[in-house]
């Protein structure tokens, strides 16, 4: 089985998007949302971000299957428990709890078009790719999978 045809971590995708987000929010209007519970709902975005990261990280690693999501074909296994019950993409999700932090920290709510950009180029690019690989290797069981568990949340 081949590669993805993509060839960017979508780590960096997503470094590229927080980019791109700051440039916005330079240009776009801000809201002045200096105020106590701002930082707050930042850190709130950006921990819920990093649990799904981390949960979908250490449930791959427990079951002893490949975490990098340039080579799902070399996947052993079909991770359906803990986090995967919830979101079948919890890196993802994640990193677009991330850069919605990223938004609010920078006062620019209208740079939330830059997550939606971030996961529209992920859900095209990387997810479905990935999907059609894990159909290939696990068949029925993914699509059973599929439809009981949401891509996104």
């Amino acid at each position: 089985m081949k590669a993805l045809e993509t060839r960017i971590p979508p780590p960096v995708i997503a470094l590229a998007f927080a980019t791109l987000i700051w440039w916005m929010a330079s240009y776009l209007p801000k809201i002045d949302i200096e105020f106590m519970p701002k930082m707050v709902i930042v850190s709130l975005l950006v921990a819920i971000g990093a649990i799904f990261d981390l949960s979908g990280l250490i449930t791959f690693l427990r079951a002893k299957t490949t975490v990098n999501p340039m080579k799902p074909h070399t996947s052993s296994a079909l991770v359906k428990t803990g986090i995967y019950k919830i979101t079948r993409n919890p890196m993802y999700v994640g990193l677009a709890f991330v850069l919605s932090g990223w938004c609010i920290y920078l006062n620019s709510p209208a740079a939330l078009i830059g997550v939606a950009g971030f996961i529209l180029y992920i859900h095209a690019l990387q997810i479905l790719p990935e999907e059609r690989m894990l159909i290939t290797l696990f068949g029925e069981e993914y699509m059973e999978y599929q439809s009981r568990v949401r891509r996104w949340l």
